[in-house]
């Protein structure tokens, strides 16, 4: 957790000196996103708020994302996660709104992807989103099972 908290820091650095505000949807991160935001003194100058939104009854609910929404959509893939992004951004008014979608471990989701694939996307200013990666490896959940 001490490189989040040092992410963390460093991004709540730069909304304060911008004045800027942010938003966050996660999914296979489980809250560590923000965590790791809020975990910095003086967050709510910047934070706005977010969720964990890992099923379809939390994204409907807590971001008001429809069937109709997610017609040629699926999760864990880099249109849902600008959608995300732009929702929370939307629903908060937050001028950025930033989400991860994936895949945790140690199996991976139901759609294939393996553990540890993640889509990130922002959503304000600027409208981005990372191509899919994977951040785990056999040998991490291996040694992480270890402990």
């Amino acid at each position: 957790m001490q490189s989040l908290s040092a992410l963390g820091s460093a991004v709540g650095q730069l909304l304060k000196e911008r004045r800027q505000t942010l938003a966050v949807a996660e999914s296979a991160a489980g809250g560590l996103i923000n965590a790791a935001l809020v975990a910095v003194p003086g967050a709510s100058a910047y934070y706005l708020g977010g969720g964990v939104i890992y099923t379809g009854a939390s994204r409907s609910a807590l971001l008001g994302i429809t069937a109709q929404d997610m017609a040629n959509l699926r999760s864990a893939t880099e249109p849902y996660a600008k959608l995300l992004a732009q929702r929370v951004r939307s629903n908060l008014g937050a001028t950025w709104g930033l989400s991860e979608t994936g895949a945790s471990g140690p199996t991976g989701n139901r759609y294939g992807d393996a553990p540890g694939h993640a889509c990130i996307a922002v959503s304000g200013p600027v409208e981005a989103a990372m191509p899919p990666f994977n951040s785990l490896t056999k040998a991490t959940w291996r040694q992480a099972a270890s402990r």
